[in-house]
């Protein structure tokens, strides 16, 4: 994944295409946590259903899925049934089903380290104190899969971590937010075409907020 992506020449032996990449967002399924700030990762997903466009519907027991094309490459879109600190197993099942390894899956999440609006894709990695990163890490059994973060900023006065990402930002804060993630499948089109690296000299380098 250090490079552009090699294109995948040899189907699966029941006919389905292999991916080129599969892109999963973390988020909390369910009406409550639509609008809050851990479910970042969906709201890119929905982004890149809608601009590709591919229909985010096929309703498996660890995630919701969809198949489809973006720069003339196989993608898969998926956003986990599961609370985000087990996303893990729809990472799992993502990649055993498509019979592709970790450096094809990229995954999109929130992060509190980053001013809100900012982005920050990377190759590989820690999991920075992400609860979904790490169990995505921990059930691939490999770091060396890439990732989106979508900033949303460290909470202000006497909230807690939790309470800010379980909650909505506020309308500045959601502006920016979704200024970045319209940006999303720019991303993941210059991943397709260009590869992570020289993707990420643009994408790292726009200014935060």
């Amino acid at each position: 994944m250090l490079g552009r992506i090699a294109r995948s020449a040899l189907g699966r032996p029941d006919g389905r295409t292999v991916p080129d990449l599969v892109v999963m967002g973390l988020g909390n399924p369910g009406p409550r946590y639509e609008r809050t700030l851990h479910n970042a990762g969906f709201w890119a997903v929905d982004e890149l259903a809608g601009a590709a466009p591919i229909d985010l519907s096929e309703r498996r027991r660890s995630c919701v899925l969809g198949e489809g094309a973006m720069e003339g490459r196989a993608v898969v879109l998926a956003k986990p049934r599961t609370y985000v600190n087990l996303s893990g197993a729809a990472a799992r099942y993502l990649l055993d089903r498509y019979r592709v390894g970790p450096e094809r899956l990229l995954v999109v999440c929130d992060d509190m380290d980053l001013a809100p609006g900012a982005l920050r894709l990377r190759a590989g990695g820690g999991p920075g104190g992400h609860n979904g990163m790490r169990s995505v890490a921990q059930a691939v059994g490999d770091r060396g899969f890439p990732r989106l973060r979508i900033g949303v900023g460290r909470p202000s006065g006497d909230s807690d971590d939790v309470e800010h990402v379980l909650g909505p930002p506020g309308e500045a804060e959601r502006e920016l937010i979704d200024r970045a993630v319209s940006l999303v499948p720019r991303v993941v089109a210059g991943i397709l075409s260009d590869g992570i690296e020289r993707t990420m000299d643009w994408a790292n380098r726009r200014p935060e907020g």
